[in-house]
């Protein structure tokens, strides 16, 4: 997600929330981490994701609007498998899989998170 997309689904979703609503942003560990050259500008614009998320965090939550970002690290998709290159760069040796990152956006989106506002979550 580019922080173009995330800002206009924000102001075009947010009046529409019902309180209490919940905005998940998806951006990238690569918001914090550059493990290489030539990842500037991507690296920024997951970094600028994050600036983003905490400062709607903030304007929404009058609302009980929360907001919250996933960035993970490598997940084992067709375009980066498990067996592939990015798996030497995680902490646990292993690629992250989708059902993971689904299961922590159901839980964002739950009431059990209403109180989790303006938290990044990282991977990898």
């Amino acid at each position: 997600m580019n922080v173009r997309a995330a800002f206009l689904y924000a102001q075009h979703t947010a009046p529409h929330l019902e309180d209490g609503g919940r905005i998940i942003n998806i951006a990238s560990c690569l918001s914090t981490r550059v493990p290489g050259p030539g990842l500037t500008l991507y690296a920024t614009s997951k970094a600028a994701v994050t600036g983003l998320t905490k400062g709607l965090a903030r304007d929404l939550a009058r609302r009980g609007i929360t907001v919250n970002q996933i960035s993970p690290g490598p997940v084992d998709t067709d375009m980066s498998p498990a067996a592939g290159f990015f798996r030497k760069l995680t902490a646990l040796g292993q690629l992250g899989k989708t059902s993971e990152i689904a299961a922590l956006v159901s839980f964002l989106a739950s009431d059990d998170a209403g109180f989790v506002t303006g938290a990044i979550r990282h991977g990898g």
